[in-house]
């Protein structure tokens, strides 16, 4: 399974980064808001650290006004996956981005039947959100995998599941589970993968023994 990370602060990014733990980035206006700075340096400085896929997510609701903001987003960098809504105008613009050649993301995906169509209209990631179902009282991950065996009936869909509004580490081994191509998650769920308490239990104490020892290795 791939990882992006959802965030566009750019100091987390290169953190994964460098430890070889993401694949790529998505963002969202949210976070661009929380970034506080002009989107297309946020997207520039992004691209410069990852060459994996970075989603731009457009700000109309009109396909007209999708069309315009991707294309501009789609100049940045090679790797820009273009964001759009699931609804009718954005899959019109997914159609007319794909047949142009550039990468679309497709977002807030809340049934199996938007899959379907997202994929209908040739999107590269579809992105259902786990953690806003759950946020009503139902079960996020059971989406992905109706997801799943729908895409899983069709050998000629190629749309990646990009399982989004991951919250927890539980979140991220269901997905893993289910078998999403990609989840994308908050610096902090990522990192949390790594701690587990009985390997820094264990850790301590190899520590402690070997200062015992006396020796030095280098």
């Amino acid at each position: 399974m791939k990882f992006f990370a959802d965030t566009a602060d750019i100091g987390e990014i290169r953190e994964l980064a460098e430890a070889g733990l993401i694949d790529g980035v998505t963002t969202n206006p949210s976070l661009v808001l929380k970034a506080n700075r002009p989107y297309s340096e946020i997207l520039e400085d992004i691209c410069k650290v990852t060459s994996g896929p970075v989603s731009a997510e457009v700000a109309s609701i009109d396909v007209d006004g999708m069309l315009k903001e991707g294309r501009y987003l789609a100049k940045i960098a090679e790797n820009i996956v273009i964001k759009v809504p699931l609804t009718l105008e954005g899959l019109k613009a997914c159609r007319t981005f794909r047949e142009e050649g550039t990468m679309v993301n497709v977002t807030l995906c809340f049934s199996a039947n938007q899959a379907l169509m997202a994929a209908k209209a040739g999107a590269t990631f579809i992105s259902p959100f786990v953690g806003r179902l759950d946020d009503i009282n139902l079960d996020g991950m059971d989406l992905i995998e109706e997801i799943r065996q729908i895409y899983d009936n069709y050998p000629g869909i190629e749309t990646e599941i990009l399982a989004a509004s991951i919250r927890t580490a539980n979140h991220v081994k269901q997905a893993a589970l289910i078998g999403a191509d990609v989840c994308t998650c908050p610096a902090s769920v990522i990192k949390g993968l790594i701690k587990h308490p009985l390997t820094d239990k264990g850790l301590a104490t190899f520590v402690e023994d070997w200062k015992k020892t006396g020796q030095t290795i280098a």
